[in-house]
């Protein structure tokens, strides 16, 4: 984070979920810097894939990768408690990782569940499959995904916004981050044909005003074709050091402009994303 002081709301839990690798690492890193800023307790939470039929024909493979994250986690703990963080450790086993991430978060109160990204066939997947993309369907808090190599930098900010009730609440959260980091927010929306695009620099323009009257530094811009390659190369151009975008309930399915391509923009993008919820 730079030496910055962290802008984002108080947060007095925070769950981590790794896997161990080291793509996990930036991840755990911003997790763990989090945790010391606020003085939060840090809830480190893994998952040995297995199921009964595992169990009983190679109890011993198990048992293996059970050691190898406990190991792991240990070390990430024993970080922690050298920076004064609270901190304890959860390893599941079981075959559905995002409900046991989103269920320990609900069960712990957590504010905010970090998660890491890593790649798969040349195409940057969430971690452990589609194990994210399900964490932001279903869980009520703050999520915020880093990629390997990410550092945020608060001071530089890219909001996605589309008019909905989602970007309005993406909105707030990015411009009081940018009010208390003293940084500046560029604001975008994208236009998936010519007929959308005065809606979409509307939603820019209602944005931009907002921000002047709470004197905040801001630009916006409306584009036009796929969001995720279009937000990812102006989060590349602008320098962002994190990206602000809506998330959505389960139960809303996958049809809104903030749904789908929430985990796509998370997946193209290499900057660290965080996605807030309505509600």
């Amino acid at each position: 984070m730079n030496g910055q002081s962290c802008p984002t709301e108080g947060i007095s839990k925070l769950l981590i979920a790794t896997e161990g690798s080291e793509s996990s690492r930036s991840a755990v890193s911003e997790a763990v810097e989090l945790a010391r800023m606020f003085s939060s307790k840090l809830i480190i939470l893994s998952e040995v894939l297995s199921n009964s039929e595992y169990e009983d024909g190679v109890p011993w493979a198990i048992d293996q990768v059970e050691s190898e994250l406990r190991k792991n986690m240990e070390a990430i703990k024993k970080t922690a408690n050298e920076s004064g963080i609270e901190c304890k450790t959860i390893v599941h086993r079981g075959h559905d990782p995002s409900r046991d991430i989103v269920g320990e978060a609900v069960t712990n109160k957590v504010d905010m569940i970090v998660m890491g990204t890593h790649g798969r066939s040349g195409l940057k997947r969430l971690v452990m499959g589609s194990v994210a993309g399900e964490v932001l369907r279903h869980a009520r808090c703050k999520v915020l995904v880093v990629p390997p190599g990410a550092k945020i930098d608060y001071s530089r900010i890219l909001l996605v916004t589309d008019g909905s009730i989602h970007g309005s609440v993406a909105a707030s959260e990015a411009l009081a981050v940018a009010t208390r980091s003293n940084g500046s927010l560029t604001v975008v929306s994208v236009a998936s044909s010519k007929a959308q695009f005065p809606e979409m620099e509307a939603n820019v323009e209602q944005v931009l005003k907002f921000a002047e009257k709470h004197g905040v530094k801001a630009e916006g811009t409306t584009l036009r074709g796929k969001p995720e390659e279009a937000i990812a190369h102006l989060a590349e151009q602008k320098g962002a050091g994190l990206i602000v975008l809506g998330g959505y309930r389960a139960n809303e399915g996958l049809n809104l402009p903030m749904g789908s391509v929430t985990e796509r923009i998370i997946a193209g993008a290499r900057k660290a994303v965080l996605v807030v919820k309505a509600g």
